[in-house]
């Protein structure tokens, strides 16, 4: 059986490749000019193997051993990567409703439609305003636990 280092060698890694899939991810929402259906859904094609590379290992290794090593560094890791989440959830708050009142107008089949976003639906500004917070927190959030999981990882298991 592998020892504890290649565990979190292992996690390491992969949390750590997660971060090309989101960068793109975000980048396809940002570079299209309108959110199609073929772009939503190669969107979700990138990111959803982004949160599973970086959710298997928190959910696997980190969180099980969470009260075995219990310190100050890890408290805050887990707090910082536990509002990551929480920052994630509040952005699926909007994500749903937006897609929801995107659907009904066939804005995803034909996103052509001289339309305004915020023309949809009273709460249209207030679920995209949702949208925005909950995903630069996700971001701001993972990189913060990101950077202190790489700490950890080089000084309890490179520096030892």
């Amino acid at each position: 059986m592998a020892d504890e280092t290649t565990f979190a060698t292992l996690a390491a890694v992969t949390v750590t490749a997660s971060l090309p899939f989101y960068l793109y991810g975000a980048w396809i929402m940002i570079d299209a000019e309108t959110v199609s259906w073929d772009v939503l859904v190669y969107h979700l094609k990138i990111i959803f193997p982004g949160l599973i590379l970086n959710t298997v290992p928190v959910v696997t290794w980190m969180l099980p051993r969470l009260f075995e090593q219990l310190s100050g560094l890890t408290a805050l890791h887990a707090i910082l990567g536990l509002q990551a989440y929480a920052m994630l959830v509040f952005a699926l708050t909007g994500i749903v409703r937006i897609f929801q009142v995107k659907w009904k107008a066939d804005l995803y089949r034909d996103p052509d439609q001289d339309i305004a976003l915020d023309d949809l639906h009273e709460n249209m500004g207030a679920w995209r305003g949702r949208l925005r917070v909950g995903v630069l927190g996700y971001v701001i959030f993972w990189f913060l636990a990101w950077i202190l999981g790489v700490y950890r990882y080089v000084t309890g298991y490179i520096l030892v």
